[in-house]
């Protein structure tokens, strides 16, 4: 049997010890998601995105999000039952990124929506 040190243990320190647990959301920052001109209301809501670090830009991450909005809270409007694809590609410095790229689709809870 050959002599020696026990690597396992002098190389983590302890027998045991834990990692330091870090919050993931202290590394993210909050963006305000703006839709186009054209709504009656353009706060479409905010999303979460993680900070600047070294060569990731927090920017990058954001660009080509989708976001699923519905026409009745675009116009303010209860009756409107389309649904909007929007797809960020304008962010700002300020923390807004502008949404630029639409896809439209049929959203079908309107009929469950009056059955009720």
């Amino acid at each position: 049997m050959a002599v020696g040190k026990n690597k396992r243990l002098t190389k983590g320190g302890k027998k045991g010890a834990k990692k330091k647990v870090v919050d993931q959301f202290s590394k993210k920052d909050w963006y305000d998601v703006k839709a186009l001109a054209m709504f009656n209301i353009r706060n479409i809501g905010k999303t979460l995105v993680t900070r600047t670090q070294g060569t990731k830009i927090a920017s990058d991450g954001l660009k080509g999000h989708v976001f699923e909005v519905s026409l009745a809270d675009l116009q303010n409007d209860e009756v409107a039952f389309r649904k909007f694809k929007m797809i960020t590609e304008d962010v700002q410095e300020n923390d807004t990124a502008y949404v630029r790229g639409i896809d439209l689709r049929k959203w079908s809870g309107h009929k469950y929506w009056k059955a009720q």
